[in-house]
């Protein structure tokens, strides 16, 4: 042959693959189970695009691998079809998303089959089928009645012109990625799904699978396990405290400040004894819809002092300032921290804003340690205590176990753990999406007598 004419050759054998039903996973066949599985592509737009052939060229070779190995392959492939591109694209076209999500597929699987992929074709799935979402509800309402399904009332990134909730990924720049106009904060009742149940054992469960070890660290740092101490720091004049969560109780003999989130309730609560509410008002309004990727870079260090609230080191009895800082998110621990000059960003923050600093932590480096006592720098690892009062000498380690009892002996701490993983919003709920609809069981036995 002279040259390849790859659309006859590639086509006449994909017909005699489909014909002999070669990649079709076998009921009760012999081998053993291998479960291969992709992310079902959205079939928006008109085809796919490279990132689909990529990652599912890198499974498909897996599969064919475990075939001829002599296992009993099933790698499916289906449609996540639901969505708001989708919905968009039919209001803008005048077209009914159904009959969208129909024409995308058969081009979709069109594509799929001309690259020759071993799917098993006999198992397609569309997330749209009636069929398939009648298991999506079944799923749902049992999450419901073991208590992983909720409703709740939670501040999430709205789109006003898509009138919808977006996940951070979706927020850019404070745009919507999808129509690319403004977004912004707001508060809405939402069905949750409870996975922060599960995060113990999600990070638990990591030793078990054969991951890289790079993917394990990524996974970890998202479900985000910190153990630490809850800390309470009484209000000055008052009968209330601000709890804070930290990792570092070692250094909260040098905690010379608080900073609560925008969110933080103490915040409405104490608006009377705030002396400069209006200039924290108008702080909250510039950060209110700033993304919390955002709120979160190292860049920023805004913030506003609660002139008039003073708060109280449990450690030392210190009287210390109360500020606000969006770099604090309320969904976070408690929504406040204590600063000092062993963590970088407050340690920037208070030089920014001339905020009075202490150490309390030695480095083993005596150079190093002279310029930590200056300020010249920030010192943010483990090392030995001083200025701590009975707990001088102590290393980071043994320290922070003993202040954490000592503190609790006076009702002033606990230890506790925390996850930076937060239960999932999952009220999306569009007319092109699953339908989650929930019946008040009270309203219909009413009705029904």
């Amino acid at each position: 042959m002279k040259n390849y004419d790859h659309k006859k050759i590639e086509k006449k054998w994909q017909g005699v693959w489909e014909k002999s039903k070669i990649y079709e996973a076998k009921t009760g066949g012999k081998g053993k189970p291998f479960y291969g599985l992709i992310e079902f592509p959205y079939p928006s737009g008109a085809g796919l695009h490279v990132g689909h052939i990529r990652s599912n060229t890198a499974m498909d070779i897996i599969t064919r691998k475990r075939r001829m190995e002599g296992y009993n392959v099933l790698y499916p492939i289906g449609w996540d079809a639901f969505g708001l591109p989708t919905e968009n694209y039919a209001i803008k076209m005048g077209i009914e998303p159904a009959k969208v999500t129909k024409t995308n597929t058969d081009i979709f699987r069109k594509q799929l089959k001309s690259v020759g992929f071993g799917f098993d074709w006999s198992r397609e799935i569309n997330t749209t089928d009636p069929a398939y979402v009648k298991w999506t509800q079944w799923i749902f309402l049992q999450m419901f009645k073991k208590g992983l399904a909720y409703k709740h009332k939670t501040e999430i990134n709205w789109c006003p012109s898509c009138k919808i909730g977006l996940a951070n990924e979706e927020v850019v720049g404070g745009l919507c990625d999808r129509c690319g106009g403004p977004t912004g904060k707001k508060e809405k009742e939402q069905w949750m799904l409870a996975i922060t149940k599960y995060a113990d054992r999600l990070d638990k469960d990591l030793d078990d699978v054969n991951y890289l070890e790079k993917i394990k660290i990524q996974q970890r740092n998202w479900i985000g396990k910190s153990e630490g101490a809850l800390v309470k720091f009484p209000v000055k004049n008052s009968d209330t405290s601000i709890e804070v969560f930290t990792t570092r109780v070692d250094t909260i003999f040098s905690g010379t400040f608080l900073v609560v989130a925008p969110e933080h309730n103490f915040i409405q609560l104490n608006k009377k004894n705030i002396l400069n509410f209006n200039e924290i008002e108008k702080y909250l309004k510039e950060v209110k819809n700033k993304p919390d990727i955002e709120r979160t870079a190292e860049d920023n260090k805004t913030g506003v002092e609660l002139k008039g609230v003073k708060a109280i080191n449990p450690a030392n009895q210190q009287e210390i300032p109360v500020w606000v800082s969006d770099f604090v998110l309320g969904s976070y621990g408690t929504g406040a921290v204590f600063a000092d000059a062993h963590d970088k960003r407050d340690f920037d923050m208070a030089k920014k804003y001339n905020i009075p600093l202490a150490v309390s932590i030695r480095p083993k480096d005596d150079i190093l340690f002279e310029k930590v006592k200056k300020l010249e720098e920030c010192f943010e690892d483990e090392g030995v205590l001083f200025n701590s009062g009975e707990f001088d000498g102590l290393s980071s380690k043994d320290a922070r176990s003993k202040i954490t009892e000592w503190l609790a002996s006076r009702k002033l701490a606990s230890k506790t753990i925390k996850y930076k993983l937060r239960d999932w919003v999952f009220s999306r709920q569009r007319y092109w999406g699953e339908p989650m609809i929930m019946v008040n069981l009270r309203l219909l036995q009413f009705q029904n007598g």
